[in-house]
């Protein structure tokens, strides 16, 4: 498999193989009467999204999610009660902490780009999940490799390299079958979607604009939400115009947004939708003025950020709201419910989806 990762908006290919190793196994025992069995234990080599082939004893049994989604993918792959390290932002996602309250108390050893290594040290992983900006810092590496604390890198930037992670971490942690099953349904989801848009007539596809996180931040072609909103059949209108760049976020100037006066503004952070329909420089968009904006939803993560597990509920929400007459067999309610008891093994009640479908204040606000 090939995975490719783009830094700074340049393109990188990467190849990457996922081998298993062969498995050792031993017994102890203590004296009688009581007896035990040592657990068996095997080495596992994976290679990584930095091409990097790394060994991990399994089974592992303490994960350090240095990145948010790998702590949203190791609860997808049932393993949320073995995170013992995180980055802030996965104590904000309510029905994370719901399902597992003890990430509220969990250290946070990670930074923007470093590691206090001392504090990850005391919580003894087995195994650290990394995003490309902390891999990049040979200091932080260097040490990790010092210590032998085995570090994976997960990072993706199109659908396909996201199954590909989510294939990775589903080896790591010795739960390769369930996240076949994800994958198998993420699959479905695009080829079922994507037989219903491609039929879709020119003239009645809709405009939209995606804000992510801020009203004026958005979507840059060839980005993974140019990807999966290219599969609703969306005209993803801040694809085709000038972005300014900071960092690996891109932004568009209101002037540029109301050249493309899109049909529909959808927008991922809890706020930014009132936000847009009240403030009177946005009031002549044509979305603005017949009220079209719309929250995203947000369940374990964000629907479609670029950092979301529930890639796929997006695509369907998306759809669903651009094109309701094509469609009309989907019921985002009954999806919604049906998704989080097979994947995430929890019952959600009416009020709860819809909770999940408002997508409001269904994160902690920031404290700092």
């Amino acid at each position: 498999m090939k995975l490719r990762l783009k830094i700074s908006m340049a393109v990188f290919i990467l190849s990457f193989a996922l081998l298993q190793g062969c498995s050792s196994k031993e017994q102890a025992k203590t004296e009688a009467p009581v007896q035990t069995q040592a657990e068996e234990t095997s080495t596992i080599t994976v290679v990584d999204c930095f091409d990097r082939k790394v060994e991990i004893q399994s089974p592992v049994k303490k994960i350090a999610c240095g990145y948010a989604y790998t702590g949203h993918v190791a609860a997808l792959l049932g393993r949320g009660d073995d995170i013992v390290a995180v980055v802030d932002g996965l104590k904000r996602d309510k029905v994370l902490t719901q399902m597992y309250p003890h990430i509220k108390d969990l250290p946070v050893p990670f930074s923007t780009g470093t590691i206090n290594i001392e504090e990850l040290l005391a919580c003894d992983p087995d195994v650290v999940f990394l995003k490309t900006d902390t891999a990049l810092n040979k200091s932080v590496t260097e040490k990790l490799d010092n210590l032998h604390i085995p570090y994976v890198v997960i990072d993706y930037f199109t659908m396909k390299e996201q199954l590909e992670t989510i294939s990775i971490m589903g080896m790591v942690l010795g739960e390769g079958e369930r996240a076949q099953k994800y994958i198998d349904y993420y699959n479905n989801v695009i080829d079922s979607t994507q037989k219903i848009t491609s039929s879709i007539p020119e003239e009645e596809r809709v405009s939209v604009y995606h804000s992510v996180n801020e009203a004026v931040r958005t979507d840059a072609a060839g980005s993974f939400q140019d990807d999966w909103m290219e599969i609703t059949g969306a005209i993803n209108v801040s694809t085709s115009g000038e972005l300014e760049i900071s960092g690996d976020k891109t932004y568009a100037t209101l002037e540029q947004i109301y050249v493309w006066n899109p049909d529909i503004i959808i927008a991922n952070e809890s706020g930014v939708p009132e936000y847009i329909l009240t403030n009177d420089q946005w009031s002549s968009l044509r979305a603005v003025k017949n009220k079209d904006v719309y929250q995203i939803p947000n369940g374990v993560s964000r629907w479609g950020h670029p950092g979301s597990i529930e890639t796929p509920l997006a695509i369907l929400w998306t759809s669903n709201l651009l094109y309701p007459q094509y469609f009309e067999h989907i019921d985002m309610k009954k999806v919604t419910q049906v998704y989080y008891r097979d994947f995430f093994n929890i019952e959600l009640s009416s009020d709860e989806v819809t909770q999940i479908l408002n997508g409001k204040d269904m994160r902690e606000l920031r404290t700092n």
